[in-house]
């Protein structure tokens, strides 16, 4: 099987350096025409310039690619919707997006302004909401559609001086869940990657060595993959530096109590049994794990 992207429009956000520039320049070597954006700013998310999203046009075009530069602040929907249109007016088409533009305000939780944690959900979570409710009905009306969001381990399993970032990155998992449902009957598929590269985000967290082996180009085929034709959905793909697995919610069998054991210190007696996770599965959605529980209530009543 070869992955092509022929035909097809990509919008990738914060592409101007780091993890985006790749996608951009993977997606455009396999035939896609892309949508550069970035707004340009530091890695706080203040100043911008729209300078580093046309060099990663300018080096597609060298290369006989298709693409255009924009600089929205994903955070502003009106620019994003004028992304979309521009998009549009140029390529007729939105196939392809990729959520990637971030920020970072790290800061132990005790030390963070309230203003810091909403400047990063507004980038991260909500910067990938504008983006993504701005092709929506364009995908929905094409009957095709390929997004991919950008978590993080920070979300998925914690990482001190984050709280914003992860709580902004966990709930992209959950966006995610929701829109995979909404989307699959007409084609859309909703993946999420989570990336160790070595990005201005990170570089001054680890050693050179460290760097060089989490290069942003040994996580972009997982990419690739996750919008490709016959790319799964609902798939949280974890990559860095060449290796590649995937994560999910998980949750143990539920442990019924009789209305007689239904105190506090019944959950604690028996909570390495409740906490058993050598039984635990992961649910399609939502309703799997309501009915079972719902099911046990109902056979313990009738037992």
């Amino acid at each position: 099987m070869n992955i092509r992207f022929d035909g097809k429009v990509a919008i990738v956000t914060g592409a101007g350096a780091g993890l985006g520039r790749q996608h951009a320049l993977a997606l455009a070597a396999r035939g896609a025409a892309v949508v550069v954006n970035d707004f340009g700013a530091d890695r706080d998310g203040t100043g911008g310039s729209s300078a580093s999203a046309q060099a990663v046009v300018e080096e597609i075009r060298a290369m006989g690619g298709s693409a255009i530069a924009h600089g929205a602040n994903v955070a502003d929907y009106a620019q994003v919707a004028d992304m979309v249109a521009q998009a549009m007016s140029t390529f007729d088409r939105v196939d392809i997006l990729i959520n990637n533009a971030g920020i970072l305000r790290d800061k132990s939780f005790a030390k963070m302004d309230l203003s810091e944690f909403k400047a990063v959900l507004d980038v991260h979570l909500m910067g990938s909401v504008n983006c993504t409710k701005a092709v929506w009905d364009i995908m929905r009306e094409q009957k095709y559609g390929r997004i991919v969001m950008t978590t993080s381990a920070a979300g998925l399993y914690g990482n001190f001086g984050q709280a914003n970032y992860g709580a902004a990155k966990m709930a992209l998992v959950g966006l995610m869940n929701v829109l995979h449902q909404e989307g699959i009957k007409n084609n859309i598929k909703v993946n999420t990657i989570a990336p160790i590269a070595a990005t201005r985000m990170t570089e001054e967290l680890l050693p050179a060595a460290a760097l060089d082996a989490i290069r942003p180009e040994r996580v972009t085929p997982g990419v690739l993959f996750l919008c490709s034709d016959d790319a799964p959905s609902r798939v949280v793909l974890s990559a860095g530096g060449g290796s590649f697995s995937a994560a999910a919610v998980m949750e143990t069998a539920p442990c019924h109590l009789r209305d007689e054991e239904l105190t506090p210190e019944t959950i604690a007696r028996r909570f390495s049994e409740i906490a058993d996770w050598s039984n635990a599965r992961a649910y399609s959605e939502a309703g799997e794990e309501v009915q079972r529980f719902i099911n046990g209530a109902v056979e313990a009543l009738r037992g």
